[in-house]
């Protein structure tokens, strides 16, 4: 697990220290470079030494012949299956790590080795013969890659701040990114909040020669296409169980310590069961959590995580080791902002700080992790609201356009309250519209009085929705419920989650497995009809059935609970004097982005809970820290806040 970067084109060999300078972080173990003058060609790595600790793991890496070389940030768990096939057919080997099976598999295959791929990857191979780099993303988007093209050549990193050590990037805001975030808290690949700069989307890959990009194409796709499956429900739990476990054992490789994220819900207790039973013992495995102090995590309706994960822990026989945190973990948020990359309004990224610098303490280099498991067998609530439709989606669009002018009556002082009135915001809109709708946090109408002249130029119209565009290309064949997974995966998991995972889990030198995004779990997952996946009210029905033999039956029984903090809370109080500093009309004035009238106007309707816009207010916020950081000074440093 590393960082990587590197360019093809007209840039200096000093490029490469300082991109590998400005992701340290993401290797604390040991840095290389690789620079070709004559070829114009550079890779830097930084590295986080899991798999063969020795020098002979050392990166940029080179096979026997000197013909290809490597910057490789992530893990190949079916190295070993496949280093034995190369062995068989010849090819030598000087180290013992999976570094070099990617070598020597691209010697073999070209770029057709993805395919045989299983594990979290990005990286970039360079080919002395046909003088081409080749770019590649893993198949879910565990580990980030971002790049974009300047007037020199083409520069990519595994973050945005390592592009920014080339002066000749241009640092302009892209509108529409900014937009995206305001409706969805995240910015859907390839966007980025830099209009220059672009994500590598999950299972893609570029080809690059002579500094520009030559070819492009999708190695990947998400299964949903494929035949659901007719067996009987025993044998789908029977192969759920199979598939999970087979996952986590998987990535148990490892030639350092191994913990485990632990909040007590399904996924990261299913996770820590099988690996525990795996390695042999509870004592082989810590856990990590996190604990509130005061209130206010009540006063929101969320519950508190930290008692099941203690009695899961004490079950499953698991050293469990919490962190406590108050509000003051909201001054960590230039921190985990500058971290980020991206400003996602969501504060489950401090929480994620805390837990990995507690286990990297801890002598911790390997976390395993339950995410992914809403996304792959559902679990948030959208995916209930989505499987009710049907007892109201038959009505005429008169009474449909009735329940949506109801829903706007009910006032956001509850839990339930935002969840009636999210239930039917839409519903007078076509299916795969309310689909895509589902994951706004605000409804597209109230943002354009919020615009500022940057984000309302002259002649702008509505943006085209790469949401909303992504469900209506599916095969109409496809069922609502898999269109709306489909989503989760494309966009929320990679673009908001597995974003923020890896961004501050590698600020601490720590590195997040992720077993419920296994390939061939997240496969069969796909082809099992929706009733088995959300079961009335019941999320993830067959997960729950599968695990039955090692996850305590309360853990079995719990409902979903948020990874999150009591933001509106924390938004009237703690935060009220960086509302007042980062949304004052002089500060808004002077970005351009947002307008200060409509900006007063929904912070107070806020306040008085007319409206529930506190992530709107909150992205704001955190648009306008990440502008400071990343946009205002000649580089970015997490002290611009």
């Amino acid at each position: 697990m590393c960082g990587i970067a590197g360019f093809s084109g007209a840039f200096e060999a000093e490029l490469l220290e300082r991109m590998n300078a400005a992701q340290a972080h993401r290797g604390p173990d040991d840095a290389g470079t690789f620079f070709d003058a004559e070829a114009r060609i550079g890779l830097a790595h930084r590295r986080l030494s899991i798999i063969d600790l020795s020098p002979r793991g050392h990166q940029p890496m080179w096979d026997v012949g000197r013909r290809v070389a490597i910057s490789f940030n992530g893990e190949i768990y079916n190295y070993r299956e496949l280093r034995r096939e190369l062995v068989q057919d010849g090819y030598s080997f000087q180290s013992e790590s999976d570094t070099e099976v990617l070598l020597n598999l691209y010697l073999r295959d070209g770029a057709k080795m993805l395919a045989r791929l299983n594990g979290i990857f990005a990286f970039a191979i360079w080919d002395t013969r046909s003088r081409e780099l080749l770019l590649a993303r893993d198949q879910l988007g565990v580990k980030p890659l971002y790049w974009a093209t300047t007037p020199r050549g083409v520069i990519f990193a595994s973050e945005i701040k390592a592009l920014l050590a080339e002066p000749s990037l241009d640092r302009e805001l892209d509108p529409r990114a900014v937009r995206h975030h305001l409706l969805y808290l995240w910015c859907p690949a390839p966007l980025t909040m830099l209009a220059q700069v672009r994500k590598l989307e999950p299972g893609c890959a570029l080809r690059i020669r002579e500094g520009r990009v030559t070819e492009s194409w999708r190695y990947w796709s998400l299964p949903y296409d494929q035949e659901i499956v007719d067996w009987p429900v025993s044998d789908m739990i029977v192969q759920v169980r199979k598939y999970l476990r087979r996952a986590v054992e998987r990535q148990l490789v490892s030639d350092v310590p191994i913990g485990a994220f632990l909040s007590g819900g399904l996924d990261s207790s299913s996770v820590v069961a099988l690996a525990r039973r795996a390695l042999g013992g509870g004592g082989r495995l810590p856990c990590f959590t996190i604990g509130f102090r005061g209130e206010s995590t009540r006063s929101e309706g969320m519950a508190e995580d930290l008692p099941h994960a203690q009695r899961v822990a004490q079950q499953l026989d698991v050293e469990l080791h919490t962190i406590f945190v108050g509000p003051e973990m909201l001054d960590e948020l230039p921190k985990v902002l500058f971290h980020l990359d991206e400003p996602q309004a969501d504060p489950a990224p401090i929480n994620a700080l805390f837990i990995a610098s507690l286990a990297r303490q801890h002598g911790i280099k390997v976390l395993l992790s339950g995410a992914g498991g809403d996304d792959v067998f559902t679990g948030y609530r959208r995916h209930h609201a989505l499987v009710e439709e049907p007892w109201w989606a038959w009505l005429p669009p008169a009474a449909r356009r009735g329940l949506r002018s109801a829903s706007q009556r009910v006032r956001p002082t509850s839990d339930l309250g935002r969840r009636i009135g999210k239930a039917f915001r839409y519903a007078d809109l076509s299916a795969d519209e309310r689909i895509a709708a589902y994951f706004h946090w605000i409804e597209p109408g109230h943002l354009r009085p919020l615009f500022g002249p940057r984000l309302l130029p002259e002649g702008w119209g509505p943006d085209h929705d790469l949401v909303l565009d992504a469900v209506t290309r599916l095969s109409a064949s496809i069922p609502p419920l898999h269109r709306m997974l489909h989503l989760e995966k494309t966009f929320f998991l990679a673009d908001h989650n597995l974003n923020y995972v890896d961004k501050v889990s590698m600020a601490c030198g720590v590195e997040v497995r992720v077993p419920f995004l296994d390939p061939e779990l997240v496969t069969l997952a796909a082809r099992l009809p929706p009733f088995v996946k959300q079961h009335g009210r019941t999320g993830k029905w067959v997960l729950r059935r599968a695990m039955e033999p090692y996850v305590p039956r309360e853990v079995i029984e719990r409902k979903k609970t948020g990874f999150g903090a009591p933001l509106r809370e924390w938004l009237r109080h703690e935060l009220a004097p960086v509302v007042d500093d980062a949304l004052s009309p002089a500060t808004l004035t002077r970005r351009g982005l947002f307008d200060p009238d409509g900006v007063r106007r929904l912070v107070q309707q806020d306040r008085d809970r007319r409206v529930d816009a506190t992530y709107t207010i909150f992205s704001m916020i955190c648009i306008e820290l990440w502008c400071r950081m990343f946009i205002d000074p000649p580089t970015p440093s997490p002290g611009g806040a």
